[in-house]
C-alpha cells in the first residue's frame, strides 16, 4: 500500500485549509480573488488573532509575492500553509486531480465515490468512507461534493 500517512492528520490539514477559503472568501467582499490590508486584518481577528497594523503590513509585504498592494488567495493560502503538507497523500490528490481535469466528461464537481474510483485505480487502498471523509473535510456548502475548482485550491496549497 502507498504511505499515505495519518489519514486523520490529512483531512484535518485540508479541513483547516478549508477555514482559510471561507475566511478568505467571507472578506473578499467584491469577490474579485484578493484582499487588501484592511480585510486581512479582518480575517486574521475573524480566526482569532488580534494582529496589529504593523502585523498586518508585515503580513503584506510577506505574502504579496507579486508585489500588487493585494494578496490573492493563493496568496494567503500559501503564506498560512507553509508549515502544512500532505506528503504523498498530497501526491495521489493531485494525481486524482489530473485524472478529474482530464476526464471527458469534465466534471464540475467530485464526490467521495468518484475519488475512491479514482484513488483505487491509483493503488491507494482507502475504502469508500475513507475517501468520503476526505470529500466532506474540504466541503463548503455539506453536500457531499467538492467543486473541482476549490479541490485543486485545497490541495495545491498543501503540496
Amino acid at each position: 500500500m502507498a504511505q499515505l500517512g495519518s489519514l486523520s492528520a490529512n483531512t484535518e490539514a485540508l479541513s483547516h485549509v478549508l477555514g482559510l477559503v471561507v475566511a478568505f472568501r467571507a472578506f473578499d467582499s467584491n469577490n474579485d480573488g484578493a484582499i487588501t490590508a484592511p480585510e486581512l486584518g479582518g480575517i486574521m481577528s475573524s480566526l482569532g488573532y488580534n494582529p496589529t497594523e504593523q502585523d498586518v503590513r508585515a503580513m503584506m509585504q510577506e505574502g504579496d509575492t507579486n508585489k500588487d498592494g493585494l494578496l490573492s488567495i493563493e496568496e494567503f493560502l500559501e503564506m498560512n500553509t507553509k508549515n502544512l503538507e500532505l506528503g504523498g497523500f498530497g501526491n495521489f490528490l493531485n494525481i486524482a486531480l489530473e485524472s478529474f481535469n482530464n476526464n471527458d466528461g469534465i466534471a464540475e464537481m467530485v464526490t467521495g465515490e468518484e475519488l475512491f474510483q479514482v484513488l483505487g485505480s491509483l493503488g491507494v487502498e482507502l475504502n469508500l468512507e475513507d475517501c468520503q471523509n476526505i470529500i466532506a473535510s474540504m466541503d463548503i456548502d455539506g453536500d457531499g461534493a467538492i467543486s473541482l475548482d476549490d479541490f485543486n485550491l485545497i490541495v495545491s496549497s498543501l503540496l
